[in-house]
């Protein structure tokens, strides 16, 4: 979550972080969109047969900006999905860094290295913001490229698959430059995986970025409130900043004094 190389490290980790239980299921396969509620309430049971199907807020018959109960979902979906991975990796990011893991090299061209800090959010406020700004820029090209609509790769919002990221694609259609990888699976170890493992591993990494998101934010609700989480007391350091924000200043509000 603070800086690149932990994000490294969570995409090979994060989603074997935990273990999460897998009904079989002939049904359904990894090519399948839940677009439905219906289709919901049966992903729900193989998810957690527990718990269930869970909507206090009755979102799976929602239709937000005037779309489809069907768009709606396949963004609901997406969401979810994506903020597990993104909470994964924050997890295992937290961990590296607490741990005091970095690089042995300089961080920055100017010769300076990974700070040595083993608070994490306090780490990423001793990063420089031209660090900080070349990570944004990097997530704001994911997410533009993850919002794509092409003849090869529907939205996810118009009958494609929710956590479905596009290819990255060479010339004159896409990328000015040759890219050999992809975000997902760059050396193709999926290529020949069958459709019932792609379901159980989807509906694991599902369960796993559930948790971790609950446990990205156990650990900064314990480090910002004391005492809020007993399980992490004097495992994890306080922490007196803002862990909301990504940097020290406000850069947007302080031209206008603020």
């Amino acid at each position: 979550m603070k800086t690149a190389y932990a994000s490294v490290l969570a995409l090979a980790a994060g989603a074997s972080a935990f273990t999460a239980p897998s009904l079989p299921s002939a049904a359904r396969s990894s090519t399948k969109v839940a677009e439905t509620k219906a289709d919901l309430e049966v992903l729900a049971k193989e998810l957690n047969p527990v718990i269930g199907f869970y909507d206090p807020l009755n979102l799976a018959e929602a239709e937000f900006w005037g779309q489809s109960n069907e768009a709606t979902i396949g963004f609901l979906r997406h969401a979810e999905i994506k903020h597990g991975r993104v909470a994964m990796f924050a997890f295992v990011g937290y961990i590296v860094h607490a741990n005091g893991i970095k690089f042995p090299w300089a961080m920055q061209m100017d010769g300076s290295p990974f700070p040595s800090e083993t608070n994490p959010p306090a780490l990423w406020d001793a990063i420089s913001n031209d660090a900080k700004w070349q990570i944004f820029a990097l997530i704001g090209f994911l997410e533009f490229w993850s919002e794509l609509s092409t003849p090869n790769h529907k939205h996810y919002m118009r009958g494609g698959k929710p956590g479905d990221y596009p290819d990255f694609v060479s010339g004159k259609d896409g990328i000015p430059h040759p890219v050999p990888f992809n975000l997902y699976d760059p050396f193709k170890f999926s290529k020949n995986m069958s459709e019932e493992t792609k379901a159980r591993r989807l509906r694991a990494e599902l369960n796993n970025g559930r948790l971790a998101q609950l446990g990205i934010f156990g650990f900064l609700c314990e480090q910002t409130i004391p005492g809020s989480v007993p399980g992490l007391s004097g495992v994890v350091v306080p922490y007196d900043g803002e862990p909301m924000a990504p940097f020290t200043t406000n850069v947007i509000g302080q031209p206008f004094g603020l």
